[in-house]
């Protein structure tokens, strides 16, 4: 499968945004790292050592009750004809790190984030795929 621009685009952003769906239907919004499989059919995010407040998470709680999902990566600049945003939606799953796809999520986080190199994200991982795309740029 060949990865098209839009999908180039995201993938190369640094962060974005996961949204997913509270017990009581509202959003639950954090910023994460992640990485796109070479494919571009599947998008991967870890929960690593970073601090939290506790390690039961509300994301994976939502995830596991819906595996609903949409993440967004934006560009924003005081020139609005630069101004963008892509979309990606899908179903999330959980998987461990020691897992065989939890093994090749963590490689592809690591070959994107030089900070992983020496601490490796311990999970659960988090894989969405049956992806849908939606975007639009100013210009």
């Amino acid at each position: 499968m060949k990865i098209d621009n839009e999908v180039q685009r995201f993938t190369d952003a640094p962060r974005a945004q996961l949204s997913t769906i509270n017990p009581d239907g509202t959003p639950h919004l954090v910023p994460i790292v992640f990485a796109v499989a070479p494919t571009g059919d599947r998008i991967y995010t870890a929960i690593d050592w970073k601090p939290k407040t506790t390690r039961k998470l509300q994301r994976l709680d939502n995830i596991r009750a819906d595996p609903a999902v949409s993440l967004i990566v934006d560009h924003y600049t005081d020139d609005w004809s630069q101004l963008w945003w892509i979309r990606a939606d899908g179903n999330a799953r959980i998987v461990e790190t020691s897992s065989d796809e939890g093994t090749s999520a963590t490689e592809a986080l690591v070959t994107k984030y030089s900070q992983y190199k020496n601490n490796r994200p311990e999970g659960p991982v988090i894989i969405i795929d049956k992806l849908s795309w939606r975007s639009w740029s100013a210009s």
